[in-house]
């Protein structure tokens, strides 16, 4: 994000953010937790709470408040510390959840999950995605009304941290159209199936849903709520969370590549003032500072509802997308063979940012979306 776009509130929220990362999961101790079953600590997960990483899009009368009056704006300047840091954790899906239950849910689901999601006292996930990680607008799940209940039947696919969620919100499909159903990780029939991701800090599993039965007040929303309206709602938050998310890890990765080539030395003398690095340094910093600017324009135009934000948001995540695989590949070619170690931290930016934009920035589909609203 754009310094000069943050008020003084939210460069205060930013550097908050960063002292309490230092101080509690710098990149040196989040390395430790890559082989540990949920990828994060519950008591960590309680603290990042009390920083308000969950409530921005929360109603205040429900534990949530932002800091400003522009709360998208606020959480993505949390998700460039995100990326920057490379944090653990469900923090897209949790406000992407949030953010749903608070605009489309009843006032029951609001009293009972968002003081929860603000605190952080239960993990929510969501899982819009089919076995193969496409978007199918809910297409994988079958949901059919049974008398006071509903049941569940089909997959949902590439679904963050559901192994150590409480809830799903699920998207699936009831006589033919979307609906979104909050589903207790426990509940009989409900199987979850760890994945190996490439991000060595996330965790992602395949859900199954065998004669899933909820009472029907665990669909979200009332009878009458437009399930594509709040579709399209979250789908936006969560591109414009990952691609600030993105950002902070594409801007870390580069600042480590630009002191590089200041301290490597070759032919008796740095190896950033050779002609030919310098011409890639200058392209990736073009690349780069576009995907800042982009991004902070995806974040103010969902932040306000403005009427072209989903042609605006697919703009963001094609360009992300096409440009972070470019400028992270550049950045281990200037390393040279030391990016290709284990010890080194290149490869774990590579992964964070590799996984982030192929899950919510994939360049052909959000092209499709952009033809789509344009009436191509």
């Amino acid at each position: 994000m754009y310094d000069e776009n943050l008020t003084e509130e939210q460069r205060m929220l930013r550097q908050t953010t960063t002292q309490f990362i230092e101080a509690q999961l710098p990149l040196s101790v989040a390395r430790t937790l890559h082989d540990d079953p949920s990828g994060y600590d519950r008591t960590w997960l309680s603290q990042t709470a009390d920083l308000g990483w969950y409530s921005m899009l929360i109603a205040e009368k429900y534990g949530g408040g932002s800091m400003t009056n522009h709360p998208l704006i606020d959480v993505a300047t949390i998700a460039d510390s995100v990326g920057r840091y490379l944090q653990p954790g469900p923090f897209i899906p949790m406000n992407v959840v949030g953010a749903a239950i608070s605009e489309f849910g009843t006032d029951a689901q609001r009293e009972d999950f968002l003081p929860k999601i603000a605190a952080a006292e239960a993990v929510m996930t969501w899982a819009p995605f089919d076995s193969g990680g496409e978007w199918d607008s809910g297409g994988g799940l079958e949901v059919s009304r049974d008398g006071s209940q509903v049941v569940l039947r089909g997959v949902r696919g590439f679904v963050p941290e559901a192994q150590s969620a409480d809830y799903l919100l699920a998207v699936g499909r009831c006589d033919g159209e979307p609906v979104q159903v909050i589903v207790p990780t426990g509940s009989a029939g409900v199987g979850v199936e760890a994945l190996t991701c490439y991000d060595l800090s996330r965790r992602i599993a395949d859900v199954s849903f065998d004669d899933v039965r909820l009472p029907a007040a665990a669909l979200l929303g009332a009878d009458d709520i437009d399930a594509h309206e709040s579709l399209e709602r979250q789908l936006q938050i969560a591109v414009v969370l990952a691609c600030a998310e993105t950002v902070g890890a594409l801007d870390a990765m580069f600042s480590m590549t630009v002191q590089y080539s200041k301290d490597r030395i070759a032919f008796g003398r740095p190896i950033g003032s050779f002609q030919a690095i310098k011409h890639i340094m200058a392209d990736l910093l073009l690349y780069l500072e576009s995907c800042k600017a982009a991004t902070a324009e995806a974040a103010q135009v969902v932040d306000r509802r403005a009427g072209d934000a989903a042609e605006i948001v697919s703009m963001t995540a094609a360009y992300v997308d096409e440009y972070a695989t470019e400028i992270a590949q550049e950045c281990l070619q200037v390393h040279g063979g030391i990016g290709f170690t284990w010890e080194h931290d290149l490869h774990l930016y590579m992964r964070r940012i590799r996984t982030t934009t192929s899950m919510w920035c994939e360049k052909a589909w959000h092209y499709e979306r952009i033809c789509e609203a344009c009436a191509l």
